[in-house]
This record gives structure tokens, C-alpha cells and sequence, in this order.
């Protein structure tokens, strides 16, 4: 499956949201490890969305990653 640019930027954008509303449950086993997993998933996803919006000419923007 080939998606564009326009595309994964929606997932991405998508994928940061649910992080943002995820929830820590502090009582759970491994629960640190989840958390510090998740941020550096959330930093990545920024990263390339980044990337993304370098390369993609401008007036096309999509949404903001927040």
C-alpha cells in the first residue's frame, strides 16, 4: 500500500492525538516503561511530520501536530 504525503500526514497526525489523550495508569506493572515508549513514539511521529511539511510546497498545509 502507497500512501502520500497527505496521507501520512493524517496518520500521523492521528497517532499524536491518541498519545495525547492517552492516560497513564500509574497502578499498572510497567506502566514507566509504556509512558517513556509513548513519548518517544509522539517525538518520532513530530519529527517527521517535520520532514514532511519541509518538503511539501507551500499553501498545502494539513492540520497542526500541537
Amino acid at each position: 500500500m502507497v500512501m502520500d504525503a497527505c496521507e501520512i500526514t493524517r496518520e500521523l497526525e492521528e497517532l499524536i492525538a491518541a498519545l495525547d489523550r492517552r492516560v497513564p495508569r500509574v497502578e499498572q506493572a510497567g506502566e514507566t516503561d509504556i509512558a517513556r515508549d509513548a513519548a518517544a513514539l509522539r517525538a518520532k511521529a513530530v519529527e517527521r511530520l517535520t520532514e514532511l511539511a519541509v518538503k511539501r510546497p507551500s499553501g498545502t498545509s494539513s492540520g497542526s501536530a500541537r
